[in-house]
């Protein structure tokens, strides 16, 4: 355990004048979980980045068994044993499993230079079955849950022999179940001498898993050492630079009328007879484990699947949503859990994005008002503060917690009526989870009626009033005050009374 696997010394990347890693040195050992912290826009993912050939810095050293390398390319990164899975998971959509799970790779038939469809079909059979993924290897990946293909990029990078594995937020999208096996597949890939390197917002798990952690903000390593050396509150003040008292701020809420009311809605096996109200000026969480149906429900509300039967209603008229484009016209709005799928698009810049759903009302014969387009984005890029250089920064390099804010602003430009949020803080950081939390507070304290679904059960505790449980497709409980807890919301949604 004391031989180093791993140096970085001095390493400094700077992007379009900002400097995002400032004189960065980080050493992790063979045969430990090694944990890094830090805010969205720490620095976090883009010294793993450099370390994975994604990026290249602009000064430093790179030292992998005491031998400096140079890493100019993820196939380099793959050659010396460096294997990573991204916050944004990398995948085809379009493709099978088994050609995802190959991908960059194929095996060839002996002698012939045809790919080997057999084996890799046997292959991801194995590798499916004995990870417990119930899909079958022709699935198609962009078909399947959010969780179950982030399973699969976690099987895809540690299947091949590396030494050292970097995981983003590997269990963002996991339930409690999975990141249970997650977690018993870290502790054997350790035992095997193998380097972990992980990088998570979530403490429970930091100090569940660590032998070691280091603490990053604004592109510095602010402190490292042992697990023991740190306490929960020491790393979201060392993370912050601060500390952050009430992390779910009051909401002087003041319901009015139910805004939107749903009544028996059914999608075939996916959801059924669903029953739920909003008030205006008000927000109302959805739990439920992950599969239940909670995502499938809001996704019919906002238009982009369809529904079968039942009735959604809005100010008390009942209305047909035809399409996102409808929902929208109605002031039906979804900031979905996979933002980078759906959320924004990633080659246009930050103005662009913020403005995109109210280009109709930005526009005049025709022709966006570009005086106007860019004074509505500057409002909110400031109002949400947003890190980035400029509003024309591409929105893809921007992290995860700035990517959302984003998203935030796109939809309270639009002016929504019902404003629908599923795991609004995904992957965020606790000062940027802080900020999110202000801004829904704002929004329910405007009128906005707001949906929340979440599988944090103290972000539902702390910042709503009411809470729908969901549990295999149907409404299995409403909790209120005192009585939203995480025993009572576990309870109905495991199939309990």
């Amino acid at each position: 355990m004391d031989e180093i696997a791993l140096e970085l010394r001095n390493i400094t990347k700077n992007f379009s004048g900002v400097r995002a890693l400032d004189d960065v040195t980080f050493t992790a050992r063979k045969g430990v979980v090694h944990s890094i912290v830090g805010e969205n826009g720490a620095g976090k993912s883009t010294l793993m980045k450099i370390l994975n050939g994604v990026h290249q810095a602009d000064r430093g050293q790179i030292l992998i068994n005491g031998r400096e390398v140079r890493i100019a390319s993820p196939w380099d990164a793959a050659e010396l044993g460096i294997a990573m899975i991204f916050q944004e998971l990398l995948y085809v959509p379009r493709l099978r499993i088994e050609e995802n799970l190959v991908l960059g790779h194929h095996p060839v038939k002996k002698g012939i230079p045809l790919v080997d469809w057999k084996q890799i079909r046997r292959e991801a059979q194995e590798i499916l079955q004995s990870e417990g993924i119930r899909h079958s290897p022709a699935a198609i990946m962009g078909e399947i849950s959010l969780s179950d293909i982030q399973l699969i990029e976690i099987v895809k990078a540690t299947r091949k022999n590396a030494q050292i594995v970097i995981m983003d937020e590997p269990t963002s999208s996991l339930t409690q179940f999975e990141v249970k096996r997650l977690f018993d597949k870290i502790r054997r890939l350790k035992s095997e001498g193998r380097t972990i390197i992980y990088i998570s917002h979530k403490t429970d798990e930091i100090f569940t898993l660590s032998d070691e952690i280091t603490v990053m903000r604004d592109g510095r390593i602010v402190s490292s050492g042992t697990v023991a050396e740190f306490t929960p509150e020491k790393i979201i003040t060392m993370m912050v630079g601060r500390e952050i008292a009430d992390i779910y701020p009051w909401i002087q809420a003041n319901p009015g009328e139910v805004r939107l009311e749903l009544r028996n809605l059914c999608r075939g096996r996916t959801f059924r007879d669903i029953n739920l109200t909003v008030r205006g000026g008000e927000l109302v969480g959805v739990a439920g484990l992950v599969g239940a149906g909670r995502s499938e429900i809001v996704r019919a509300l906002a238009g982009l699947d369809p529904y079968d039967s039942g009735e959604i209603l809005l100010d008390g008229k009942t209305i047909t949503i035809r399409g996102v484009g409808g929902a929208i016209e109605q002031g039906i709005m979804l900031a979905t859990e996979d933002r980078r799928r759906y959320g924004i698009i990633p080659v246009r810049n930050i103005r662009e994005n913020i403005t995109i759903a109210s280009l109709k009302w930005l526009s005049r014969l025709g022709f966006i008002r570009k005086k106007e387009e860019n004074k509505q984005a500057l409002r909110f890029f400031e109002r949400l503060r947003v890190k980035a250089p400029s509003l024309n920064t591409g929105v893809f390099t921007l992290s995860g917690g700035n990517q959302q804010k984003v998203v935030l602003a796109k939809w309270i430009l639009a002016g929504p009526r019902v404003f629908i949020m599923d795991e609004p803080t995904r992957g965020i950081d606790v000062g940027a989870k802080h900020e999110i939390y202000k801004i829904i507070k704002e929004m329910v304290e405007a009128g906005i009626a707001v949906m929340m679904i979440s599988s944090e059960l103290p972000e539902l505790i702390g910042m709503c009033g009411r809470v729908y449980v969901v549990a295999e497709g149907r409404i299995a409980g409403e909790l209120s005050g005192s009585d939203v807890t995480e025993n009572n919301i576990m309870t109905l949604a495991t199939g309990g009374k």
